[in-house]
């Protein structure tokens, strides 16, 4: 029904994505797709309008997310338990400086979204981070290094469910287990749930906060309709907090933070792509999936060298190089300037993962296809010219 062969041409739009003349950007997680034809008439129902003033968070929107996720994620999210803020990102600052002290230290588990660090460093926290261990088939958690690392002055875990960028469905027994931990060492789990909707077809994330009661009531949920709808440059999340004493101090975080507040044309857009988006996400889940099939087709055919973990999440492909170049970030800026497509580097999202690079395949077979065929002209040069 949906024509995701069709991209829009953002080259000359200020688009981060598409801002180097003459690369294929298959970097930033940021969707090429035509978003929902339904979305785009309600933006312009809005823009008929004609007045763009303040505008108040309407109880649609929180009715929205709570029946999506009650629909297709069978948990019932009351909508009190919602808050908006601009974008996950800010929710996450906002929550780290609220709920937490200089000097604290926060978790994450490595590999994993890049900002993380950010949004503790810049705030002058600690990042206490514990490596995924990887036994050729999945990303496991190193349970012994988990704990001693909590236990050592952590405050808040900032846990990416599923994880990006490895694409790990963290199944309920692994929900329960970080749950007991961190409640056992009172530490607030900060879910990152943005990527959930994005997965291979047939299959289904679960929300941290569902597992247990336990793990509902240290629980903070950041959700949004931006990364699967391809609405990211609207500016808006949902923060789902059941604990009503947490909520509170996040409520007065985010406002203080002057996060609270949306644009003229978030609310409407959201709400119709959470109401009325289930076969789009469908469709283009399943055109993901087949992007994927053809990315490990294509490095088992002609890279066999680059070894590619097939998660079961996101739009992002995990892609171990080290085999060609242990420095990703080298790697990425030659394949930029030698052979114009441009992917993110794997220390990004750890320091221990150096020779891995992330491939983005939320864009058009075609680009898919090309993307490919410069990566692999620019790995034979780059064999030429660093292997003499």
């Amino acid at each position: 029904m949906y024509n995701f062969d069709k991209i829009a041409d953002r080259l000359n739009t200020s688009s981060l994505k598409w801002m180097y003349k003459d690369v294929l950007p298959m970097w930033v997680a940021d969707m090429d797709f035509d978003t929902m034809p339904e979305v785009k008439e309600a933006i312009k129902k809005r823009v008929d309008l004609g007045a763009f003033g303040y505008t108040n968070t309407p109880n649609y929107f929180y009715e929205a997310f709570r029946d999506f996720w009650k629909r297709n994620h069978h948990v019932d999210f009351k909508t009190e338990w919602m808050i908006f803020s601009t974008g996950v990102v800010p929710a996450i600052s906002s929550i780290v400086r609220k709920l937490t002290k200089v000097g604290d230290r926060i978790m994450v588990m490595t590999p994993t979204y890049n900002i993380f660090f950010n949004s503790i460093l810049n705030n002058n926290r600690d990042v206490a981070q514990t490596d995924l261990e990887y036994d050729g088939k999945e990303y496991k958690i190193n349970w012994k290094d988990f704990e001693a690392r909590i236990k050592n002055n952590v405050k808040m875990l900032i846990l990416c469910n599923p994880q990006n960028p490895v694409g790990k469905i963290w199944s309920k027994g692994e929900l329960l287990r970080i749950g007991k931990i961190c409640r056992e060492n009172n530490v607030i789990v900060l879910s990152d749930e943005i990527h959930c909707d994005i997965v291979t077809p047939g299959m289904e994330y679960i929300p941290f906060s569902s597992v247990s009661e336990e793990c509902m009531n240290i629980s903070i949920t950041c959700l949004s309709a931006s990364k699967c709808f391809n609405l990211a440059g609207l500016q808006g999340a949902c923060v789902v907090i059941p604990n009503e004493k947490i909520r509170k101090l996040v409520n007065r975080g985010l406002n203080t933070d002057e996060v609270a507040e949306g644009n003229a044309f978030v609310y409407d857009a959201f709400t119709v792509a959470l109401n009325k988006g289930d076969l789009w996400l469908k469709e283009m889940n399943q055109y993901v999936y087949n992007n994927k099939k053809y990315l490990k087709s294509f490095l088992n055919e002609n890279l066999k060298e680059l070894d590619y973990h097939f998660g079961d999440a996101t739009y992002l492909a995990w892609v171990d190089v080290s085999k060609i170049c242990d420095d990703g970030n080298m790697l990425c800026e030659y394949l930029k300037a030698k052979s114009k497509v441009y992917f993110s580097y794997g220390e990004e999202y750890g320091k221990s993962f150096k020779g891995f690079i992330r491939i983005n395949l939320a864009t058009s077979l075609d680009n898919v296809k090309e993307g490919l065929n410069r990566l692999l002209i620019g790995i034979n040069k780059f064999k030429e010219e660093y292997r003499k």
